[in-house]
């Protein structure tokens, strides 16, 4: 898949819906009773349907900022943001997208089927306009058809985190924002979940913006790299992964694999020995 991905020049005049997600010229000022902070400036970057893009960059360099931006949770002060031509209310309103935080945020109460049908409890008119997948098929397709009728507390991290995600898939998405969610797992669990996620995007080929500090999870994962400069954030390189699919084991640990770390590593240092 070639990219179109773009950055610090012009992103296309007009999306079509062709399009998938698009920032053009995107900046975000917070202000607080100590100042303004400038989160992120001029950020022009179109992703491509189907591509799975990962933002990688220091801590407070705006990689979550962008993404609540795309999922309509903050506000922009400049530019245009678009998803598959539309924009982020309007996709927002026809539940285009599907969010996975860090955290699983389960409702304690419920079962991981309560839990996964709950978006369509409380948006019963959003879900009209296409075919909705039976919640307990989209259970069993993530692997937790045995947890059906357990509550939280009674799942490990990893499953609960694997409940978010079908929890996100509850409205067939086109868009899939996830942000950080296997930051608190432990390095095993979090290579198991990782593993699962290739497979089940491999079969849905949503298209995915995910945000990592991870530089093997962003190489693993991603058709592209975004690496992202510190505060205000802006795009200071696209790194496109080109590695074979399915990504087996031999893919993980070949020389091309580190090749990819080591160049992502060197854009994150600012490229300080560039041309030497």
């Amino acid at each position: 898949m070639s990219s179109t991905l773009t950055a610090g020049g012009s992103a296309p005049a007009r999306p079509d819906e062709d399009d998938g997600i698009v920032f053009r010229h995107v900046g975000k000022t917070f202000v607080t009773e100590d100042g303004t902070t400038r989160a992120l400036d001029d950020v022009t970057l179109t992703i491509e349907r189907g591509q799975f893009v990962t933002l990688i960059g220091p801590s407070g360099c705006g990689k979550s900022t962008l993404l609540r931006i795309a999922a309509g949770l903050t506000g922009h002060d400049e530019g245009e943001v678009s998803l598959f031509g539309q924009s982020v209310q309007a996709a927002q309103a026809s539940k285009n997208i599907g969010l996975v935080p860090q955290s699983p945020a389960l409702l304690p109460w419920r079962t991981v089927l309560g839990n996964v049908t709950l978006p369509q409890q409380f948006n019963r008119r959003a879900g009209t306009d296409r075919q909705l997948r039976d919640p307990v098929e989209l259970l069993e397709s993530f692997g937790l058809g045995e947890a059906i009728k357990k509550r939280p507390a009674q799942l490990s991290g990893g499953m609960q985190q694997r409940v978010s995600i079908a929890r996100a898939f509850a409205f067939d998405p086109a868009v899939l924002l996830m942000d950080e969610p296997f930051s608190a797992l432990d390095e095993f669990t979090r290579e198991m979940l990782r593993g699962e996620l290739l497979q089940i995007w491999q079969r849905n080929r949503k298209t995915v913006l995910f945000v990592t500090h991870s530089v093997s999870e962003a190489v693993a994962l991603s058709d592209v790299v975004v690496v992202m400069s510190a505060r205000p954030g802006r795009i200071r390189a696209i790194v496109p992964i080109d590695l074979p699919r399915p990504r087996d084991e031999s893919v993980l640990v070949s020389g091309k694999f580190h090749e990819l770390e080591d160049r992502i590593r060197f854009e994150l240092k600012g490229g300080w020995n560039r041309g030497s």
